[in-house]
């Protein structure tokens, strides 16, 4: 099935400064700049945010998120998630991450942020999920759910981005 992007088109230099102030609160950078060709447009009703025509960041909940595209390109250094290798065919199917699949997390993480997940050997983005818990309690905790995916490897906007780049 081919997907296409709807309603698609440029944004303002304020929305652009807006987004760049999200980002930065959350992340502690400056990811693109107003010179950047920023767009955004409807996949299946998720809004995505094009910089320079790649799909690099989306909206879950009204706030401004990576996509696993972005974080490749972009790499951002805070708010990552280590699983072992045992939860990579988990995650990589959707599926929420666990406490006991976790190795490491970035400390500061609080409840409610975004968090990008990786394996523990290389280190490439998985999922992208919002975390139920804080980064020490992700380490510490020996059950339940810590984090609640919304974008993976291999769901319709990886395979859009895949067959479009």
């Amino acid at each position: 099935m081919f997907v296409k992007i709807k309603n698609r088109h440029r944004l303002k230099s304020r929305e652009i400064r807006n987004y760049q102030n999200d980002l930065k609160s959350i992340f502690g950078e400056i990811f693109f700049d107003e010179k950047s060709s920023v767009e955004t447009g409807d996949l299946n009703g998720r809004i995505i945010i094009f910089i320079d025509s790649e799909p690099c960041f989306m909206f879950y909940n009204d706030k401004i998120v990576f996509t696993l595209h972005g974080l490749n390109k972009y790499k951002p250094a805070k708010n990552f998630v280590v699983v072992d290798m045992g939860a990579v065919k988990f995650v990589t199917n959707g599926a929420d991450v666990m406490a006991p699949g976790i190795v490491d997390a970035d400390k500061d993480i609080i409840e409610g942020n975004q968090v990008w997940i990786c394996d523990e050997n290389h280190h490439k983005p998985l999922a992208i999920g919002i975390a139920l818990v804080s980064g020490n309690d992700m380490i510490s905790k020996s059950k339940g759910k810590v984090i609640n995916t919304i974008h993976y490897v291999g769901d319709e906007l990886w395979n859009y981005v895949a067959k479009s780049l």
